[in-house]
């Protein structure tokens, strides 16, 4: 393949956008694109979102860039929403997102009738799992459509080869699974109120559960099987291993979840990803695979057990012992300037003199960084960090580190 090619259809590495400071993380740890929400019609009410002005800012941001700007529109709205849809649209166009994400047919004619030149992409809470559908919906206007989550490589190729060549395919490639198809889930209507189709899902599948028989109120007997009761409670997805795969089947942009995440994370998974994508390009062979450093950055960021989800067919998919997550590392800082012999942090947790910083530069391997002597804003000896946004200053004599990088501690 020569270099031209390969730069004409090179995969998008699309991240998620909880808030202003994700965004800002997704660009500079090498996102293509990212995905946000305005204040309606997201499927995560529980991240930040993005207020009209917030908006503005975030698409001149990313476009400076160079990177584009998905919004999401996915929620299934009810009668008394959809007359704020036409003015929400309006606004989101004029603000200049590339695109709208959407998983009903109203909101698409909608969308295409008010900002008609903003393209559709279909969300996967639309459930395309087949080519017709792709198909009937590429004719129906839509730029891309996002593949359910359910499928193996064989169906994704299969799609690919009897849809138009012109339609994107978006799929999803790390983070946390859904146990019910493409999302569409009643759990937490049922048991909490809280609409996870309007966004609002309070995760009752991570739950611990009980059986309790009618004439015996308050005996609990444990659903158990194999190693607990969490029988719900999805591991998550990472496919990092399996980049020459997901390009062989024809996805066009590789999707990551974690828009309710930390800006921590964000940047982690987006600059593994990075990382890994771009080393595929410098030596694409079908049996590439990301070294070991990249790997074990996935590692050092909060997420349950991972797994292969549908892609490969037939792995378990649950975490039955607990509903929490793997958590081996945490913030120490983000670094505000680097140079005079210093690196200058802003502190996020406590960690002292005597200590092994891990230093996430962007687009670069990670490093470590021991902590032997440190001071304080006024420059005064201190033996350790104990408060939030503290200014501290740390020796270091190596290549600049760019402002904004994280640094990590275990522990």
């Amino acid at each position: 393949m020569s270099n031209t090619n390969q730069e004409e259809n090179r995969v998008e590495l699309l991240s998620p956008a909880g808030d202003i400071e994700r965004l800002k993380c997704a660009v500079m740890y090498g996102a293509d694109a990212v995905y946000l929400a305005g204040t309606m019609f997201g499927m995560r009410a529980g991240a930040n979102n993005f207020t009209r002005e917030q908006l503005v800012e975030a698409v001149k941001f990313a476009h400076a860039a160079g990177v584009k700007v998905y919004l999401t529109c996915n929620t299934i709205p009810h009668n008394n929403e959809v007359e704020k849809l036409p003015a929400f649209l309006e606004a989101a166009a004029d603000a200049g997102v590339d695109a709208f994400i959407v998983a009903d047919i109203g909101v698409m004619r909608l969308a295409q009738k008010v900002a008609p030149r903003v393209h559709i992409h279909i969300s996967t809470q639309a459930g395309v799992a087949n080519y017709a559908t792709a198909s009937e919906f590429y004719h129906m206007g839509a730029a891309r459509v996002v593949l359910a989550r359910e499928l193996h490589f064989d169906e994704i190729a299969a799609l690919r080869a009897k849809t138009p060549k012109e339609l994107e395919i978006e799929a999803f490639v790390h983070g946390s699974m859904c146990v019910s198809f493409s999302g569409r889930c009643l759990l937490s209507s049922y048991l909490t109120g809280r609409d996870a189709n309007r966004g609002d899902c309070a995760q009752p599948c991570r739950w611990k559960y009980y059986l309790t028989e009618e004439k015996r109120p308050g005996q609990q007997f444990e659903i158990f099987e194999d190693k607990g009761t969490h029988i719900m409670n999805s591991r998550d997805m990472c496919m990092i291993e399996y980049i020459p795969q997901l390009m062989a089947c024809g996805i066009t942009s590789f999707k990551l979840e974690g828009r309710a995440k930390s800006a921590y994370y964000t940047a982690a998974v987006t600059n593994a990803y990075r990382q890994a994508i771009d080393g595929y390009y410098d030596n694409p062979s079908p049996n590439y695979r990301p070294n070991a450093v990249i790997l074990d950055e996935l590692r050092k960021v909060s997420h349950r057990e991972y797994s292969t989800g549908f892609y490969l067919g037939s792995e378990p998919g649950q975490v039955l012992e607990n509903g929490g997550y793997v958590r081996e590392y945490k913030v120490a800082g983000m670094v505000e300037d680097c140079g005079g012999g210093f690196v200058t942090l802003s502190q996020r947790n406590k960690f002292c003199v005597g200590d092994t910083l891990d230093v996430m530069p962007p687009g670069k391997p990670p490093f470590l960084l021991p902590v032997t002597e440190m001071f304080n804003s006024e420059g005064s000896a201190i033996e350790s960090a104990p408060h939030a946004t503290m200014t501290v200053k740390i020796p270091y004599d190596g290549e600049p580190i760019a402002k904004g990088s994280f640094v990590r501690i275990r522990g």
